[in-house]
């Protein structure tokens, strides 16, 4: 697990960073990949310029839900994701999954915890769906702000009218 993590950290700071991969690389995240299944262990780059291009081409393919979204990799273990959103979310739980969230472009607000009403059940064991969020707390988000979302919390992202948020989305396993 600390190496998938050290892996996902690496490539986060390469997205956020500019596409630049010398200084993530080096050090025990590079090292380790090789130790990992061969699903996991291949590498993954996105540069700020192919995100960008990819951002500007989901917010032309926004969906009834006001999302767009892109699967980048899916290493089985954890999987990397591209969303567009210009509003509110549905809020979600996701009991045994863990959300890293790095901000892209845009400007949102994450409302965390709190009561998740019209809870139903989601795509799989342990995800959830609601209709809102009452209670929590909120968190302004804006271009290149990163958050821990942990296993098990409500969460919700909303959008201001006319405005969107692309995030940079990691799932992994909270083991």
């Amino acid at each position: 697990m600390t190496t998938v993590v050290r892996l996902g950290i690496a490539v986060l700071l390469i997205a956020s960073s500019g596409g630049s991969a010398e200084p993530a690389l080096k050090g025990s995240a590079y090292a380790s990949a090789a130790t990992l299944p061969p699903q996991q262990a291949q590498f993954g780059l996105w540069s700020a310029g192919d995100l960008s291009k990819r951002d500007a081409a989901l917010s032309t393919r926004v969906g009834v839900d006001h999302s767009a979204r892109e699967t980048l990799a899916d290493y089985g273990h954890h999987r990397f994701r591209l969303l567009y959103r210009d509003a509110d979310g549905a809020p979600e739980q996701h009991d045994a999954i863990v959300d890293v969230v790095v901000v892209k472009s845009g400007e949102g607000t994450l409302q965390l915890g709190g009561e998740m009403l019209g809870r139903r059940a989601g795509s799989g064991a342990g995800e959830f769906v609601g209709t809102r969020l009452e209670g929590g707390e909120r968190h302004r988000l804006g271009a290149g702000d990163v958050v821990h979302i942990p296993a098990g919390i409500p969460h919700s992202f909303l959008v201001a009218n006319g405005g969107h948020i692309t995030y940079l989305l990691v799932k992994f396993p909270a083991e």
